[in-house]
C-alpha cells in the first residue's frame, strides 16, 4: 500500500456538478486517486486524470458537461495520454450518448463503480482502451463506497464534511431519474458509519451532513436493524464533532422518533430541508409522492411544537406536465402558509425515462419560467420577514473562514443552516461563537460578536 503513496503519477482534477452526494462522490473519487499517488493539479491543463462528476437530475447541467467536453477536445488532442472521465449521474444515464458525441472520453463510470476508479484509470492507461461501466449494485452490495478512504493517508478532513448513509431511490416519483441513476435503495451499516464519523472527528471535522436520496427511510433492508433515529443517537455521542445535520428527508417517512430526535439530541442542528415539490393534492397523486398536504402540514406543526427554532427548507417545482393555474394558485397559497425561511426553486424539466417525460400536455418553457419567478418573488419575501424577525437573536455559529468580500469580518452559518457575517479582531476559524443579529438579507445576516463574558452567560443559561 507504501508503494501507491509513494509513486507520483501526476495531477489530477475533479469537476462536479450537482448534488451534495455528488460532492461526496466526488470527495471519494479524490482520496482513492491520491491513494494511488496523484496530488491536485493546479491547473486543469496540468492534469494526467480529469474526472467530470456528473447531474442528471435537470437539462441544464448536462449541457454544461457536454459544454466542458468540448473544451477538453484540445487537451486531449494536445495529450493523448491525459485520462478523461464522465462519473456519476449523466455517466449512468447515457452513456452510449456520451461515447457517440466525445469518443475521446476515456472512462465512462456510473454511479454504482466509483470504487473501481483507480483500477479502471489504471487499466486504461496500460491498455490503451475506452471503458464504460454502469451496472448498479444490488441492494446488499456494500462495495458503492470503501469506506472509510477518506482518512486512509488522502486529503485531510475539512471543518464540515459529507457523509452518505445511504444510496438509491425506491420512490419512483414520476419526474425524477433518480432511481434510474442511482439504483434501489440500501443503506451503509451504522457500524460503518460511526466509524467514518468518528474517524473524520479525530482529524478535525466538527460538522457533518448525513447524506441519503430519503435520508430518513435509514436502516431498510440492513442485516443489523437500525432506525435513522437510532443512528443519530449514535452520532450525537462521538467526541469531536459539534453539529450533524441531514438531507434531504422525505416526508412520507417522517416519523415521530426523528421529530424527537431533532429536539433532543444537543448536536443535531435544528434545521430541516423537507421537500414538498408542490401545493396541490392532485399534482403530488400524479407526481407519485405518496403523502397528502395534509399529512405534510402535521409533520410540519409537530416539527415546529417540538423545535420552535427549526428552520423548515424545501423544494419547489412549477411547470409539471397538465398543471393548470389553479394548481399553481394552490402552490402559492400553501407557501403562504407554510412560511418557509427558505427554498431550492425550479422549473419542472424532462428526464427520459421517467413517467412524466411522457406525460400529454407538458407546459411552454416560458409559461413554466413565469408561474416560477411568481413563486420566487413570493418566497423571497418571506425570506425577508423571517430573517427579519430573527434580527436581535443571539446565534451559535461555526466560524468557516474570513469573508470572501470583506477580509476584517468572519462568515460561518448557525445552527439553522443560516450565514451570519460579523467582525473580528482575531482568528476564529473553526470556533463556536456567539454572534447577535444586527441585520438581516435574503441570504442570512450581518451580526455582531458577542463580548466573552456575555457569552459565557449565555451558554451558561443554555445549559441551565
Amino acid at each position: 500500500m507504501m508503494d501507491g503513496f509513494e509513486r507520483k503519477r501526476g495531477g489530477y482534477t475533479v469537476l462536479t456538478w450537482g448534488c451534495q452526494m455528488n460532492e461526496d462522490d466526488s470527495a471519494q473519487m479524490a482520496v482513492m486517486l491520491e491513494g494511488q499517488g496523484y496530488a491536485p493539479a493546479e491547473q486543469i491543463e496540468d492534469a494526467s486524470v480529469i474526472l467530470l462528476n456528473t447531474c442528471s437530475v435537470r437539462a441544464k447541467p448536462e449541457r454544461k458537461v457536454y459544454s466542458k467536453l468540448g473544451e477538453l477536445r484540445a487537451l486531449k488532442q494536445q495529450n493523448p495520454d491525459l485520462v478523461i472521465g464522465v462519473c456519476g449521474c449523466m455517466a449512468q444515464k447515457e452513456a452510449p450518448e456520451i461515447r457517440r458525441r466525445a469518443p475521446f472520453v476515456d472512462l465512462v463510470v456510473g454511479t454504482g463503480q466509483i470504487h473501481r476508479i483507480p483500477a479502471l484509470v489504471e487499466r486504461v492507461q496500460q491498455e490503451r482502451v475506452a471503458l464504460v461501466e454502469t451496472a448498479l449494485p444490488d441492494r446488499k452490495d456494500r462495495h458503492d463506497k470503501a469506506t472509510p478512504l477518506r482518512v486512509h493517508g488522502g486529503a485531510a478532513p475539512r471543518l464540515k464534511e459529507f457523509v452518505s448513509i445511504s444510496y438509491g431511490c425506491d420512490k419512483f416519483c414520476t419526474f425524477c431519474i433518480v432511481p434510474l441513476t442511482r439504483g434501489k435503495e440500501r443503506s451503509r451499516p451504522a457500524d460503518d458509519i460511526v466509524l467514518e464519523v468518528e474517524r473524520l472527528a479525530s482529524l478535525g471535522t466538527k460538522e457533518v451532513t448525513l447524506l441519503g436520496q430519503t435520508v430518513n427511510s435509514y436502516g431498510k433492508f440492513l442485516d443489523d436493524p437500525c432506525t435513522f433515529a437510532q443512528l443519530l443517537e449514535r452520532l450525537n455521542g462521538i467526541e469531536g464533532i459539534e453539529r450533524i445535520r441531514f438531507t434531504s428527508p422525505y416526508p412520507k417517512d417522517f416519523h415521530d422518533d426523528v421529530i424527537e430526535a431533532i429536539a433532543r439530541l444537543p448536536k443535531v442542528c435544528e434545521q430541516v430541508h423537507m421537500p414538498v415539490q408542490v401545493g396541490d393534492d392532485n399534482l403530488l397523486k400524479r407526481m407519485h409522492r405518496g403523502y397528502t398536504l395534509d399529512q405534510y402540514r402535521e409533520i410540519v406543526r409537530k416539527l415546529r411544537a417540538a423545535v420552535p427554532q427549526v428552520a423548515l427548507t424545501t423544494d419547489l417545482m412549477l411547470g409539471f406536465p397538465g398543471e393548470t393555474e389553479e394548481e399553481v394558485e394552490n402552490t402559492l397559497r400553501f407557501v403562504e402558509e407554510t412560511r418557509y425561511d427558505a427554498a431550492f426553486m425550479f422549473a419542472y424539466s424532462p428526464r427520459e425515462g421517467t413517467k412524466a417525460a411522457a406525460y400529454g400536455e407538458q407546459i411552454p418553457q416560458p409559461l413554466k419560467l413565469a408561474r416560477l419567478q411568481r413563486l420566487i418573488d413570493l418566497q423571497n419575501a418571506i425570506t425577508l420577514q423571517v430573517n427579519q424577525s430573527q434580527v436581535g437573536r443571539v446565534h451559535e455559529v461555526l466560524v468557516e473562514r474570513r469573508s470572501p468580500k470583506d477580509p476584517d469580518k468572519w462568515t460561518g452559518l448557525n445552527r439553522q443552516g443560516k450565514t451570519i457575517v460579523f467582525p473580528a479582531g482575531r482568528d476564529l476559524a473553526g470556533q463556536l461563537v456567539q454572534v447577535r443579529a444586527t441585520q438581516s438579507h435574503l441570504w442570512g445576516f450581518s451580526g455582531e460578536l458577542l463580548p466573552a463574558r456575555e457569552e459565557r452567560g449565555i451558554r451558561l443559561r443554555l445549559a441551565a
